[in-house]
């Protein structure tokens, strides 16, 4: 390993034990170990035992990461891991800190982790090339309602291809507090909000709740607007708003 230089660490979906054996290694031999805190969450009986797991660390917030000089300086002479949920090339963040690195000539290291796209497009039984944009349901901030995601989706719709649609996790939307990831009838009620903007009629739509993906308490429920809006259960949820099904794909999805 080399002496100094950021180590950009993904944890995987929510579960350590499915940390691959290079992340591993390379978060106990940090100097430093940062958590990114505001683009994806832990549950906290992961938060934890991390400490027993992987050594001494700190969360780092909005703020400290997308200016960053604080860990760069540190990485020019120390071994510095951004240990981030998922894969940490998933966010736009993540790269800029690759380009930051490179300009500053300070080695940055990449151990990738399995990410929520990678598990729900197979989970779920959706086939994977028929997956088109991602997009985030994002809270509504005052009268500010953006339709973008809806029209994403629909876009996608009209191309036969299906949406996975996160959901936001900071109802401040700064990212520097206490994240309270969005329930499935928050997302409901931005879905048919943006519906009301562009007036486009959902009856008759199905979407597939995902829940705790890449857990022991992962778990994947169907159904139509109303019926997401009233599940309970579950901390951490995604969507994903199927296009036109092909046969195996309806097989698959009558399991949940």
């Amino acid at each position: 390993m080399d002496d100094s230089g950021l180590w950009l660490i993904g944890l995987g979906p929510g579960d350590l034990k499915r940390m691959s054996v290079a992340a591993l290694e390379a978060a106990r031999g940090a100097d430093y170990r940062f958590l990114e805190g505001y683009t994806a969450l832990l549950p906290p009986t992961e938060l934890e035992r991390m400490e027993e797991l992987i050594g001494q660390w700190e969360i780092r917030m909005r703020t400290a990461v997308e200016n960053p000089e604080e860990l760069l300086d540190l990485a020019e002479s120390n071994r510095v891991a951004l240990l981030v949920v998922g894969d940490p090339l998933q966010a736009t963040t993540h790269v800029d800190l690759q380009l930051r690195c490179q300009k500053r000539g300070i080695p940055c290291h990449v151990e990738h982790g399995v990410s929520i796209t990678t598990i729900v497009t197979g989970a779920v039984g959706l086939q994977s090339y028929r997956f088109g944009r991602q997009c985030t349901f994002a809270y509504p901030y005052g009268d500010y309602m953006p339709t973008s995601p809806l029209e994403v989706i629909v876009e996608n719709k009209n191309r036969g291809l299906h949406t996975l649609a996160l959901l936001d996790l900071d109802p401040t939307g700064m990212g520097e507090g206490d994240q309270q990831p969005m329930t499935p009838a928050i997302a409901m009620e931005v879905l048919q909000k943006m519906a009301q903007k562009l007036e486009i009629d959902l009856s008759g739509w199905m979407l597939i709740l995902c829940s705790d993906m890449g857990t022991d308490d992962a778990r994947i429920r169907k159904g139509g607007i109303d019926q997401i809006s009233e599940m309970e259960g579950g901390r951490i949820h995604c969507l994903i708003i199927p296009a036109e099904l092909h046969d195996v794909e309806i097989e698959a999805l009558d399991r949940w």
